[in-house]
């Protein structure tokens, strides 16, 4: 498990290095410049604030400072944020994403899984039909559509809930966004869950399972629901790094001050930096939850190990 673990841990310093590389090239490629909105701003005021933000050195040069700033954990200073770092804005935006992420998943974690469980059980049901029907909605109606239709149903006409903003921190502020972000999630996660459960259950293990007169639930929670999360573990990595870190639709339109209005302000405004630590810390976060799925996935199957 050791040797597993640091070849994964090795494997994840390359990626980070392309993204960092590919993310760094692309936001400089782009048309215009953080100074280049201002109004009425002589080339004598730009030239002094590109050379003061180190713009005006070559592309190699900057890259290569911006690599030494993030070895030293500084992601650089903000160019529209001008008294605040980009750490200083990730670390003030990351925990509400946080709350509103986590929060979201282990509700889609719970419903998602449990629903498409009892789908997979009572294949062809009406319960089976019920649930999979309800999936492919959540699938196909995007979060900039559910989200307003849960403001004006809830919020607008019959008044149960605030219709956005932090509010007194109460959980009736969070019951909204949480439902939005996890609603598309509970969709994935049920037919993931669905599947590879029925696939599970027509195995020879779980056959000589029931031989043997061991009750449903033993035969489900012993035997067939450790094989059939697989698939959700994986699907889990990339899908936890991305509720977490914050849905731009979400944030915008619940007015939460997550990392996707930062994200959303820097790339309108060309600030490099702030843009640069967002895609950043986001690489990370699904780095690192896919390291994790990858030590998840090599529990739940040993024979990953060896691979």
């Amino acid at each position: 498990m050791l040797s597993y673990t640091i070849r994964r841990l090795l494997g994840a310093i390359p990626t980070l290095l392309i993204l960092i590389g590919v993310a760094f090239f692309l936001i400089r490629a782009a048309p215009g410049g953080p100074f280049s909105r201002e109004r009425n701003l002589l080339p004598e005021i730009e030239a002094n604030l590109n050379a003061a933000y180190h713009l005006d050195e070559p592309l190699y040069q900057q890259f290569g400072r911006y690599l030494w700033g993030l070895m030293h954990f500084d992601f650089g200073p903000s160019f529209q944020y001008r008294d605040y770092t980009v750490t200083e804005l990730i670390v003030q935006g990351f925990p509400v994403s946080l709350t509103l992420g986590s929060i979201a998943i282990v509700v889609a974690l719970l419903v998602g899984v449990t629903a498409g469980s009892i789908a997979a059980l009572r294949q062809n049901s009406a319960w089976d039909h019920g649930v999979m029907a309800v999936s492919m909605t959540g699938i196909s109606i995007p979060n900039f559509v559910m989200a307003p239709l849960l403001v004006l149903v809830f919020a607008v006409n019959l008044r149960w809930l605030p219709a956005g903003g932090l509010g007194d921190g109460s959980l009736r502020n969070l019951v909204l966004p949480v439902t939005a972000l996890a609603l598309p999630q509970i969709a994935y996660l049920a037919r993931l869950t669905r599947g590879s459960m029925i696939e599970v259950l027509r195995s020879n293990f779980v056959r000589t399972a029931r031989a043997q007169g061991l009750p449903t639930w033993q035969v489900i929670v012993r035997h067939a629901l450790k094989p059939a999360l697989l698939p959700v573990v994986s699907y889990l990595g990339p899908a936890t790094a991305h509720v977490i870190t914050g849905s731009v639709v979400i944030e915008q339109i619940f007015s939460r001050p997550g990392l996707g209005r930062f994200f959303v302000t820097g790339a309108l405004n060309r600030d490099y930096t702030l843009v640069m630590g967002v895609v950043v810390f986001y690489g990370v976060l699904i780095i690192a939850f896919n390291f994790l799925v990858d030590l998840a996935y090599a529990w739940l199957d040993p024979k990953v190990r060896n691979r």
